[in-house]
């Protein structure tokens, strides 16, 4: 699937409603990409006993971390940038498989979750990947409060991974 900066993807109605674009990352979007991620921490570090520039290299050596290990095993996904207006909120990693469609990451900065952006996108990529045939997969942290999203729109795990669930979705169990 071909996508140019700041469009949606043909088909992905719910997110250009929300208002949603996307872009393809690129090496300048790394710092922001090293944000969202620090952002999807923050709550679990809080408690840690170290300071703030400890916690900050340590979020940085993380993401920097999963950053190769998703290039590395993932390397023909789409990895975007999520926009609303000009602004950058957050960041849709996904691989299309012959069989499923495998959803990397997707995150938000924490002041634009719970707006409804993630539903849509999730419904649009399961639209996508119901007319193509497919299913959709992701590992989900057992603790993350999107959770509850994924299995209001018919997520299942399928696995347990310890400390992550892989959950399906498929559109016969929709």
């Amino acid at each position: 699937m071909q996508i140019s900066a700041v469009t949606v993807p043909f088909g992905w109605a719910r997110a250009a409603e929300a208002g949603l674009r996307f872009r393809r990352i690129t090496d300048v979007d790394l710092p922001f990409l090293a944000r969202v991620y620090a952002s999807t921490r923050a709550e679990e570090l809080a408690p840690a006993p170290l300071t703030d520039a400890q916690k900050a290299a340590f979020l940085d050596a993380q993401f920097r971390a999963q950053h190769a290990h998703y290039q590395k095993y993932y390397p023909q996904a789409d990895w975007l940038v999520t926009m609303r207006g000009a602004e950058d909120i957050g960041r849709l990693y996904i691989e299309r498989w012959p069989s499923q469609h495998r959803i990397i990451d997707i995150a938000f900065l924490p002041e634009h979750c719970g707006k409804g952006f993630g539903a849509a996108l999730l419904r649009d990529l399961q639209d996508e990947a119901a007319a193509a045939g497919k299913a959709v997969s992701i590992h989900v942290e057992k603790l993350n409060p999107a959770m509850r999203l994924y299995r209001r729109l018919g997520f299942v795990t399928e696995e347990d991974k310890g400390v992550y669930d892989l959950m399906r979705w498929t559109a016969a169990a929709a």
